[in-house]
């Protein structure tokens, strides 16, 4: 196959953990074509084709100058076999663009995971609104009042933005309801920004695992990330030490509930983030962690992905 990554700059890539690079590391061992560009590369002239500006890569086996570029040129997205879209959040205008330029390539023939039309119906933290029953008791909502009373229904409650990512904005208020009016305002900007706020989840301290699941079937490890010292955040981004660890019966209950909906919608990579027995978020832009499970859990994550996508290309 010839497989284009839609990614951030390769430049930047993070090789020892980063889980786009171990999915091109994987195609490539299997002798498939690597080739990247960034969604700013995406191009659309009216009466033409969707294109980019993309270069060809071999990677080299080290993790320092770890590609090499042969070919770079302008090239025709429905030439390619498949499309990975791997860049990473904000969900920001650029990327809701960016998706729709993948789906015109779509229309044009093009195979694009995960499906551009579902990246943007599945917002990462409203996406569990769907799935009530396995979350722990939430709210979304630009309302004050509401805020309040969800507070002094459920005591202990966290507040975080929509569009966070790597456990930014992410608040803590207790019982005491301590500076409770002062986190609404910072957080919904006097009224104009939808929140979610969830009832606190004191398994957070055993860790907030990572379930990944691939075309509907789950991983059989999670990586746990652990919240460390005074911290209620268990994101890596935050500082959170990551343990991979079986899944437990409740993890399986969830994934194989979800799994099967999810990959019918055209996600064949989904990342549920679950504390305790309560799922939190679900990831479907870039979600990470492959290689930490594989070190860790001798479970080789990149080669079940890959075997995925050319069952997915196979149909």
């Amino acid at each position: 196959m010839n497989i284009l990554f839609v990614a951030d700059p390769l430049e930047v890539f993070k090789t020892y953990k980063d889980t786009t690079f171990s999915m091109m590391r994987e195609a490539q061992r299997r002798g498939h074509r690597v080739a990247a560009c960034e969604p700013c590369h995406l191009s659309w002239r009216g009466g033409d084709v969707v294109k980019a500006r993309v270069r060809e890569i071999t990677l080299t086996g080290t993790l320092d100058e770890w590609f090499q570029v042969g070919h770079e040129g302008v090239r025709a997205l429905k030439d390619f076999d498949a499309i990975i879209m791997r860049k990473d959040p904000p969900f920001d205008s650029e990327y809701f663009y960016a998706t729709h330029l993948l789906e015109q390539a779509e229309r044009e023939g093009a195979r694009v995971f995960n499906k551009p039309a579902s990246l943007r119906d599945h917002p990462e933290k409203l996406a569990i609104m769907e799935f009530a029953a396995f979350t722990s008791p939430t709210l979304v909502t630009r309302d004050e009042e509401d805020v309040k009373q969800f507070h002094a229904q459920h005591k202990d409650i966290i507040l975080k933005p929509l569009d966070g990512m790597g456990g930014m904005g992410i608040f803590r208020v207790g019982a005491d309801g301590l500076n409770l009016g002062s986190i609404i305002e910072t957080l919904n900007r006097g009224g104009t920004t939808t929140i979610m706020v969830q009832r606190f989840v004191p398994e957070i301290a055993q860790g907030d695992k990572r379930i990944l699941v691939i075309d509907g079937k789950p991983v059989p490890f999670s990586l746990a990330r652990i919240p460390q010292g005074s911290e209620i955040r268990g994101n890596l981004a935050a500082g959170g030490k990551g343990v991979a660890q079986p899944l437990s019966k409740r993890d399986y209950e969830i994934a194989n509930a979800l799994g099967p909906v999810l990959a019918s919608r055209g996600l064949l990579l989904v990342g549920l983030d679950v504390i305790g027995d309560c799922l939190t978020e679900i990831n479907v832009t870039s979600p990470t962690c492959f290689q930490e499970i594989t070190q860790q859990a001798g479970f080789d994550v990149p080669a079940m992905f890959i075997d995925a996508l050319e069952a997915a290309m196979a149909d």
